[in-house]
């Protein structure tokens, strides 16, 4: 028996690859240079399907791999960065036993442009006699792998044993890779060109960078000054002229300007040393930073802070003489006026209050507080003492900045016997309690029915904890009604209501509650119930939740129609019981409602059998030796055999374009399926390298199963390599690869896919088998391709354990052979190199052929021996015209000397096979029987909302 498999994984790699090397047993390491596309694939065993998931360390696979793990079984990073090296994990799991688990390690390659900088020290020696200048050339750079750095002086390198005047060493703590060039004493020849070049050793195809610096005896360090103070104020719309003017260093400082904590303004115009900035508003404020660079010494910094006027929200506060805890205005007592403005610079606010139009002045009457100690930061208070009524008056508060052109806010309040009352807060009869539905809209009303001036009305949730639906802890309503929108269950609760303390009394604050109670609507809740016929089905609906708690109604349906039955309790759980035939299978229904609305739940019954899962990673098929066929061996287990009756086989359909070139009965001959058990069977006469799809139903004595369906096709890629044969018609070309360091690729191709305006007189018209489907590989060698210009194909590689052949023979002999078709008159040269891989690779070249060969495809043999882990390396070198497409197919690599006529290497397309449909069986005798013991199938089901 084929039993249920735990998972297992295996990564490969595919894309621009420069390096794969094995670190130990259970690691490989992938190469790639920064920039190209990194593309890992996670190859999963195992049934049922594991699910595959992507982790790492070391860095981020994207702006998101950190938060979100990758669910997919490629993994696919375009443009990798430096950052995103790092261990990458695939993770395979199915329920069955332990997770699989393999990792890869990527490291990304790459090489910075060097950075140079020049520094100078100048020191006394020996009293006062003389002084002695030295120069530091430091050169950094950021680099994988660490590079190494060669110095020059002109067109000469630099070599320490040679002379004394130097002394290059790697300082301590310092960011990336620093190598510097100490020049001690200058001397006259130090005044000249010096060259930091860096170098990595071509990995990757990394080449090298260099860059340059001239010492002169005027080299000098930045120094710069700006043409404003540290701190700018402005008003909104104004201009601002920024100039950062260099006023010493040599070579000529290069001026960038910045801006902290964000980016320069989109409006922002950089000319040189100096910033432009059109119409300022607020947002453009912050911290402008000029920094002048020459790379000698450090750069030159300096910082100013932009700040645009702004003003808004200008409030007031009527505070009663708190001394004597009064909450209205009284003849005799103090009184306080109090006004703030939300500003930038808040500090730079100027108030000025008026009476009845007439600017007021400290007195021994009326106090001024330009700050007020009882308020927030940057309120300003006119204080009434002992007030008469020569002070019932109309005052105003203006606020403004000093020197500004427009800012100005101001606000009237109108101190009499009438116009000052505390406010009266009121929810409105009915109010106290509002139900709305989920989903929604709804208002909340608290009114201020009586007090002057009336205040607006702050909303809370009465618990603290809870936010308001904006998401913040307090809402404000200028007229006390609080509206929601798309209402949800989390709204419901106790909603506060209370005075604001500006803009009117500044007395103990008025509060209400109102209660907010959401209806939840219905939702649909769907069960699958599956049974043997002639068997007690048993339905339930258990309400979980219902607000309002008390059911007014319960009712069935079958298909629609109402089913009679006695009223229910409503206090129980709904139930339906029935003996289930071929005749009431169906869509069953319990409708539960109550004030809110109504919940359903459905309920699918049938005798219907569970479909067929595939066992989704059957091996590939293996090339059958007669004929351009293959076979496929399909596999499947049966989800819950025992729910239905009995299975006694299955039907299976082949379809190509929609069309049955196979249909059959699969009969299982009295032995029913097992849970988690395979069944197989074998489909045989498919063409290469057609794709099908097969359908795959369950039969029952009583019905026929819903139809699954997957889609199979020829892979060469594992027959490859376990057979060692590749025709190039899977589009994985049996893991052979293109070679990054030639000129160009080798191009997959059939007949069906061939440019119609392709060059005559040259390439092969099919594969070596004469069939238009079938794939070869070819070199096109119209333009832009230049004489002599190469292109490499590379084998997958392949691990030679035993160096030595049976019996101490020497090494293992293999039989390398294959199809090259070579014709046109301009035809170059097709060479064979044997790639061995050790501490460095070594080609040589095992076989080689120039020049037209005829139209007919043409079979190779050649015998290697390998003193360790080998590839085949397939070069196709252009030659003087475009006349010379070469092409190669059925590429073959067997152990063995090669033998003339060899099997292996001549299967394949040989020949043609039509699958012809076979007639529709006959349909299952229909077998009647009752089980001898009642049996009871129990299927309970949900019903959300309700509430």
């Amino acid at each position: 028996k084929l039993q249920v498999s735990p998972a297992n994984a295996q990564i490969v790699h595919s894309g621009a690859a420069c390096n794969v090397k094995d670190d130990n047993i259970s690691e490989r390491i992938y190469t790639i240079k920064e920039g190209d596309t990194l593309v890992l694939q996670c190859i999963v065993k195992g049934h049922p399907r594991p699910q595959v998931r992507w982790t790492k360390t070391a860095g981020s696979a994207s702006d998101k791999f950190q938060e979100t793990s990758i669910y997919n079984e490629t993994l696919r990073i375009e443009g990798i960065h430096r950052v995103q090296g790092g261990r990458y994990y695939c993770k395979a799991d199915n329920g069955v036993g332990v997770a699989a688990i393999k990792s890869i390690r990527v490291d990304v390659q790459y090489l910075d442009i060097p950075v140079l900088t020049v520094h100078q020290t100048i020191s006394d020696v020996r009293g006062s006699y003389y002084q002695e200048k030295t120069v530091f050339l430091r050169c950094t750079v950021n680099s994988n792998p660490p590079a190494r750095f060669i110095w020059k002086r002109g067109s000469m390198l630099i070599e320490q044993s040679k002379d004394n005047g130097v002394d290059i060493y790697e300082p301590l703590y310092t960011q990336g890779e620093t190598k510097v060039l100490k020049l001690k004493n200058l001397r006259p020849k130090d005044f000249a060109d010096y060259a930091c070049q860096v170098s990595v050793r071509n990995v990757c195809s990394i080449e090298d960078k260099s860059v340059t610096f001239k010492l002169t005896n005027a080299t000098s360090p930045p120094m710069i000054r700006l043409s404003v103070n540290d701190t700018v104020v402005v008003d909104p719309g104004q201009d601002v002229l920024l100039t950062c003017e260099v006023i010493a260093g040599f070579p000529l400082p290069t001026v960038v300007w910045s801006r902290y904590p964000s980016l320069l303004p989109l409006s922002a115009q950089v000319r040189g040393p100096t910033l432009f900035l059109r119409a300022v508003t607020p947002a453009d404020g912050g911290f402008y930073n000029c920094t002048a660079v020459n790379n000698v010494g450090n750069p030159a910094r300096k910082n100013v802070n932009l700040v645009v006027r702004t003003m808004s929200n200008l409030t007031f506060q009527i505070t009663p003489d708190s001394n004597k805890d009064s909450e209205s205005i009284q003849m005799g007592r103090d009184l306080k006026l109090s006004c703030h403005v939300d500003a930038t610079p808040q500090d730079k606010v100027n108030y000025t209050w008026y009476k009845n139009g007439a600017p007021v002045f400290n007195s021994d009457s009326l106090i001024l507080l330009r700050s007020d100690p009882d308020m927030a930061p940057g309120t300003s208070s006119l204080e009434i003492v002992d007030m008469k009524f020569r002070d019932l008056a109309t005052y105003s508060c203006v606020a403004n900045f000093l020197g500004s052109r427009g800012l100005e806010l101001r606000v009237d309040v109108n101190i009499s016997q009438n116009s000052v009352s505390p406010p009266v807060l009121s929810v409105p009869p009915g109010g106290q309690v509002v139900s709305v539905r989920e989903g929604g809209n709804v208002e909340l009303v608290c009114l201020v029915v009586d007090g002057k001036p009336r205040p607006p009305i702050l909303w809370s949730r009465a618990e603290k904890d809870l936010l308001m639906p904006s998401g913040r802890t307090t809402m404000e309503t200028p007229d006390g009604r609080l509206r929601l929108k798309n209402v949800s269950r989390d709204m419901m609760g106790a909603y506060r209501c209370q005075t604001a303390p500006y803009n009117g009394l500044n007395i103990k604050r008025r509060e209400a509650q109102v209660q907010l109670n959401v209806t939840q609507p219905t939702t649909m809740f769907f069960q699958d119930a599956r049974s043997r016929n002639y068997q007690m089905v048993t339905l339930r609906c258990t309400v979980m939740r219902s607000n309002p708690p008390r059911l007014t109604d319960i009712r069935w349906f079958r298909n629609g129609d109402s089913i009679r039955m006695p009223m229910p309790d409503l206090k129980e759980t709904p139930e339906l019981k029935f003996k289930l035939e071929p005749t009431n299978n169906g869509s069953y229904e319990c409708r539960v409602s109550n004030s809110a609305g109504t919940s359903t739940c459905t309920f699918n019954v049938s005798a219907q059998p569970y479909n067929a899962e595939f066992y989704f990673d059957t091996p590939n098929p293996v090339r059958i030796l007669k004929g351009n066929n293959y076979s496929y061996n399909l596999q499947w287990t049966q989800r819950d055999p025992e729910a239905t009756d009995r299975i006694i086989g299955y039907w299976v359909n082949v379809r190509k374009n929609k069309q049955n070139v196979l249909s059959k009965q699969i009969d299982l001959k009295g032995k029913e399926p097992e849970k988690g058990v395979l069944i197989s069977h074998a489909i045989s006469d498919l063409k290469i390298p057609l794709s099908y799809e097969v359908r795959l139903a369950p039969i029952t004595t009583y019905s026929t199963g819903d139809y699954v369906s997957r889609i199979i096709q020829y892979s060469e890629r594992e027959s490859y390599l376990k057979y060692h044969v590749c025709g190039f018609e899977d589009d994985r070309i049996c893991g052979f690869s293109q070679d990054r360091s030639d000129i160009f690729d080798w191009t997959r191709q059939n007949h069906l896919t061939q440019n119609p305006k392709r060059s005559a007189n040259t390439g092969p018209e099919t594969d070596r088998s004469g069939t238009k489907e079938g794939y070869y590989m070819y070199i096109e060698a119209s333009r832009p391709r230049l004489q002599g210009d190469k292109a490499r194909l590379l084998s997958p590689l392949f691990n030679v354990t035993s160096v030595r052949g049976p019996k101490g023979s020497g090494r293992v002999p293999y039989c390398v052979s294959f199809y090259y078709h070579m014709k046109g008159k301009h035809i170059g040269t097709l060479n064979v190199l044997l790639r061995v891989r050790s501490i460095a690779s070594v080609d040589s070249v095992v076989w080689i052929k120039s020049g037209h060969q005829g139209p007919d495809w043409r079979k190779a043999f050649l015998d290697i021996s390998p003193s360790g882990p080998f590839q085949i390396v397939f070069e196709g070198i252009r030659g003087t015209g475009f006349e010379g497409d070469i092409a190669i197919d059925d590429v073959s690599i067997t152990v063995g000397k090669c033998k003339q006529g060899n099997t292996v290497a001549s299967a394949g397309k040989t020949g043609k096979i039509d699958i012809n449909p076979q007639r529709n069986p006959k349909k299952p005798n229909v077998i009647n029987f009752r089980h001898p013991h009642t049996h009871t199938l129990f299927v309970n089901a949900v019903a959300f909302g309700l509430k």
